[in-house]
């Protein structure tokens, strides 16, 4: 099967189809050249779509690595490992860098802010993983390529002033994910049900949301209100946000099913 067929089958369009293509040209240089070979920042949702590709034309997982410069990164690339080596020695190979973006804790700035900093520097997002703001500095983590430009050129965020550094991924500061515990009882554990207590919705919108395509199962689309889900699922939507489902608990006398939801803030 070519390359557009497996595209085709995986209903892959626009922005999403061009990464997968890369992650299928990545794969075919680290075969055929016998070097490692890395994509750019992948979403959660490209990674999930990059991980059912890679199984479709049966790439073995010990063929690649997935990273995103720590645990639990969201923006994550595919490093594919030639023949030669082996996945506990691919760290050196890793095309991720590190920057601290230093600031004065008065000043504040967002994620948004920084993102458009870059942005306006003409750095496209699949340069740039995931963007980790603290009080006084943000460690983002980059592609290599575009690491010593940022730190030649990049001295502020709108009005705020950066002093811009490398650091070691084993030094990266990680803030704790705001999250907040939510719980409630539902009919069933199907997703719509779950949904319209995680977005504080009605149960025929959220029924609706999912049937409109909007709603992320584990990072891919689903669009099955029936879909059972499971303690550890993750559940997100365009314009609603994103919870997991960490616990199911018992019945309640009403004959409702008892959950808690981590719902990200």
């Amino acid at each position: 099967m070519d390359k557009g067929a497996l595209l085709d089958r995986l209903g892959l369009t626009g922005e999403d189809r061009l990464a997968l293509a890369k992650v299928l040209d990545r794969a075919e240089q680290a075969e055929r050249r016998n070097i490692p070979a890395a994509t750019d920042f992948l979403t959660p949702q490209q990674r999930q779509a990059a991980l059912d590709l890679l199984r479709l034309v049966g790439t073995p997982e010990s063929a690649y690595l997935c990273q995103g410069g720590y645990e639990g990164a969201e923006r994550q690339v595919f490093l594919f490992l030639p023949d030669w080596l082996d996945r506990d020695c691919a760290g050196e190979y890793s095309p991720i860098r590190c920057l601290r973006a230093s600031f004065r804790e008065e000043d504040k700035p967002s994620h948004r802010d920084f993102l458009g900093s870059l942005m306006g520097l003409g750095i496209v997002r699949e340069k740039v993983g995931d963007i980790l703001v603290g009080p006084d500095s943000a460690d983002l983590l980059v592609m290599d390529s575009i690491a010593e430009f940022l730190l030649q050129s990049w001295f502020s965020t709108g009005r705020v002033k950066l002093r811009v550094s490398s650091v070691g991924l084993e030094n990266l500061h990680i803030p704790t994910a705001a999250r907040k515990e939510v719980r409630d009882t539902v009919s069933s554990l199907r997703l719509d049900a779950v949904a319209a207590a995680g977005f504080c919705l009605a149960r025929g919108k959220a029924a609706a949301l999912v049937e409109s395509g909007r709603v992320q199962l584990n990072w891919r689309e689903c669009v099955k209100a029936d879909k059972l889900l499971e303690a550890g699922d993750v559940v997100s939507a365009r314009g609603y946000g994103k919870f997991e489902l960490a616990e199911i608990g018992g019945l309640t006398k009403k004959g409702r099913i008892s959950i808690v939801l981590l719902v990200y803030i």
